[in-house]
């Protein structure tokens, strides 16, 4: 059943992750289609970008002509705009203006279209600009909507980041009747449907493959964790233009926006630390993360008071980020030898780290329009999978290897109780029984009773996994040597020298040794003699001793007797692996035989002396 049970988990989880991986890379298919192809297929959903034909002006420079067409593609702390507005004659719908940490102002003839400018409300505790969006209806705009003289004002108050692209923080958009809810259908819905299904990866897919894994796997945890934020950051940068339309509030919008890259990068310095084992190192890891998370916590603070701007923090923040992934990545380097995730988790952050360099470099010097961070994600993810799909085989292999140790185990067990009752001892037991009936009834009786007791303890052993108490293996003892006596009579004596029961051992392992004691040593002896069982306890171990008075035998002579030693091969190799115990024999011919059993304190299970 545990069998079937592991490879029904490890099929589910690769299900989930294959199937989604699927759906993941079918969905960036088609959202890399041609434009056209959907303007095709849904012309009311036909969002048009709307640029100024005119002149601009960018730091009080001098004055160029705009590109027809197309946005001004330059970095500027203020810019002047003038020109007529690329709009068709259109009587429904709506102007959707949207700008990202600016303050502007547009205007037509002297009237103002639509502007967001600095707050003068002394109670006002932000400066940021934040997020905005406006809309405003085309019929505002006159009959002849395509020759509307505008002028456009751009202040971009952060100097720090000097290379910021007019045209990645403000846009003008025409939408249709239902306004901007029908642009924000048409530009985002296939991006929140992919940043939806990374999150899906981070909530599901990974936590079943580390259950699947054994028990929660850290590793597997933290970069779920990492997954899903990294959704979460990717899907509110999405949607971050139309923030303003459930938060009123434009440094909120922001806020939101800030706070999801800094519990991102938390996360990604969570993922190193879980996976550091040197305690020095992990001692590093506390610090680094308490450290990073104090410096965040007192940014958002002194932002909520208006004591600084938080998107202006973001030098410091970055800074603050990189210097401590640096300290972890070195940490996890220096462990590659000697920490068997430390590899897969170094190849992991790779790409993510090298991305998020690029794009942090890109913001202050422009290198290009692109944005890395979406594929360093990629394919941080993609090797993840592999791995994890590495690891579901190695751990398939472990289950099948641990089901066979199990069944070796079970044969053993077997082979143990098979020792125990030999058919002769059978025999010899009931025929003892036999005679016992007519000379005497009632210890016919009770040894009837007791020999039943002592089949059903075997028996019992075949089900028993764990060490017992030995006060539970004694009393089983007592039924075997009784029987025992019964057939020997007064040529078998017993004595017991128990000075402590108070530890563990596995199920039928010092019967072998008695056994062997009756048998083999005062069983030969032609006047019998006596069998000892005695228990000792020292500083470091508990100690079982089965000695004899019989005829003994030569330790060093190779066994070829023709019987099988099965029995004390099977007690030697339960006792070393269920106790880390040992058994050791001495034995003088013509004066007997001693067997000590060893059991380390370490290796006990206080647990099992509740049984």
């Amino acid at each position: 059943m545990k069998l079937i049970k592991g490879r029904l988990m490890t099929y589910l989880a690769l299900t989930v992750v294959l199937t989604s991986f699927i759906v993941l890379l079918i969905m960036s298919l088609i959202y890399s289609q041609p434009k056209n192809e959907w303007e095709e297929t849904y012309p009311q959903l036909r969002p048009e970008e709307v640029f100024i034909n005119g002149q601009y002006s960018i730091d009080g420079g001098e004055w160029h002509d705009t590109i027809p067409g197309e946005m001004i593609h330059q970095s500027f702390t203020k810019a002047v705009i003038k020109g007529e507005l690329s709009l068709q004659e259109y009587q429904d719908g709506y102007l959707t203006i949207f700008s990202q940490n600016i303050w502007y102002d547009m205007t037509t003839d002297g009237m103002i279209l639509s502007n967001y400018t600095v707050q003068t409300d002394p109670d006002q505790r932000y400066s940021s600009p934040g997020c905005h969006l406006e809309e405003v209806q085309s019929i505002l705009l006159g009959q002849d909507s395509s020759h509307i003289p505008v002028t456009l004002t751009l202040e971009y108050p952060y100097e720090m980041f000097s290379n910021a692209d007019l045209s990645d923080v403000f846009r003008l958009y025409y939408s249709g009747p239902s306004g901007v809810y029908e642009l924000m259908l048409r530009r985002v819905t296939l991006p929140v449907i992919l940043c939806v299904l990374l999150c899906f990866f981070g909530l599901i897919a990974f936590p079943i493959a580390g259950s699947v894994l054994g028990g929660i796997n850290m590793r597997y945890l933290a970069f779920s964790l990492l997954c899903f934020f990294a959704g979460i950051h990717l899907l509110v940068q999405t949607l971050y233009p139309f923030f303003p339309l459930w938060l009123h509030d434009p440094v909120m919008c922001m806020t939101v926006c800030e706070s999801t890259g800094h519990l991102f990068g938390l996360c990604m310095l969570v993922f190193i630390k879980v996976v550091l084992v040197d305690p020095k190192h992990k001692i590093i890891g506390n610090i680094v993360l308490f450290w990073f998370s104090l410096q965040i916590i007192v940014l958002y603070v002194l932002h909520y008071f208006g004591r600084i701007d938080l998107y202006a923090s973001n030098p410091f923040a970055q800074l603050l980020f990189i210097i401590c992934t640096v300290v972890l990545s070195v940490c996890l380097i220096r462990e590659i030898n000697i920490n068997n995730d430390a590899k897969p988790a170094a190849l992991t952050l790779l790409p993510l780290a090298v991305t998020l360099v690029y794009d942090t470099l890109n913001m202050y010097f422009g290198f290009t329009d692109f944005m890395l961070f979406e594929f360093g994600v990629a394919v941080a993810l993609a090797f993840q999978l592999v791995t994890l799909v590495i690891d579901l085989r190695r751990q398939y292999k472990e289950t099948i290897r641990y089901q066979q140790i199990q069944k070796e185990l079970y044969e053993s067990r077997v082979a143990i109780m098979v020792s125990q009752i030999q058919p002769h001892f059978l025999y010899n037991s009931l025929t003892s029984i036999a005679m016992m009936c007519s000379i005497d009834p009632d210890t016919a009786q009770e040894a009837t009773i007791t020999f039943a007791d002592y089949l059903r303890g075997n028996m019992d052993s075949l089900k028993q996994k764990t060490p017992v108490p030995f006060s539970k293996e004694l009393e089983h003892l007592k039924k075997y040597l009784y029987i025992e006596k019964l057939r020997f009579g007064d040529d078998l004596n017993i004595v017991y020298d128990i000075q402590t029961d108070n530890f563990t051992l596995p199920q039928l392992s010092i019967q072998p040794l008695v056994e062997n004691a009756v048998k083999h040593g005062v069983g030969m002896k032609r006047e019998g003699g006596t069998v000892t069982i005695a228990t000792r306890e020292t500083d470091k171990a508990f100690e079982v001793i089965v000695s004899d008075d019989g005829v003994g035998f030569d330790t060093e002579q190779t066994k070829n007797d023709g019987r099988s030693h099965i029995g004390m091969e099977n007690v030697r190799r339960r006792l070393a692996e269920m106790c880390g115990g040992t058994v050791t024999i001495t034995s003088v011919i013509g004066e007997g035989t001693t067997a000590t059993v060893t059991l380390p304190k370490e290796g006990q299970n206080n647990e099992n002396l509740m049984l």
